[in-house]
């Protein structure tokens, strides 16, 4: 991968990450309130669900985008965490904070439909 290249990735990343971070800190939609309706109360609840699920999804995915810059900076960027293959670039297009190759993603995604421990799942516990 060219200088060019890199540096194309880190402002996609960085760019992505500036986005995370202002979208992470409203947490409006995880406020509590109350309703003398119970029905209200029922409509907040799910709301406030949604927004941890959205929440928690946001900062996991910042978290990735955080780790794609860390291995920018190692000259790691653009190899799978698992198999150490290059991943493709049609992929890191797609995804530029992307870990692992689409086959080791296939692998990770098939496990985690299964219920196993993920690829990404020994990443994390090793960190």
């Amino acid at each position: 991968m060219t200088k060019a290249d890199l540096n194309r990735y880190r402002k996609i990343l960085e760019a992505r990450q500036a986005e995370l971070a202002k979208v992470l800190r409203n947490r409006e939609g995880i406020a509590i309130e109350k309703s003398p309706d119970a029905l209200d109360e029922v409509q907040h609840a799910a709301e406030r669900e949604l927004a941890i699920r959205n929440l928690d999804r946001e900062s996991h995915l910042l978290r990735n985008v955080k780790a794609a810059l860390q291995r920018i900076e190692d000259g790691t960027y653009g190899i799978c965490l698992h198999c150490e293959e290059e991943i493709s670039p049609k992929r890191l297009e797609a995804v530029p904070w992307a870990p692992f190759c689409i086959r080791c993603q296939e692998i990770a995604d098939r496990q985690a439909a299964q219920g196993e421990e993920t690829l990404e799942d020994l990443l994390v516990n090793a960190a």
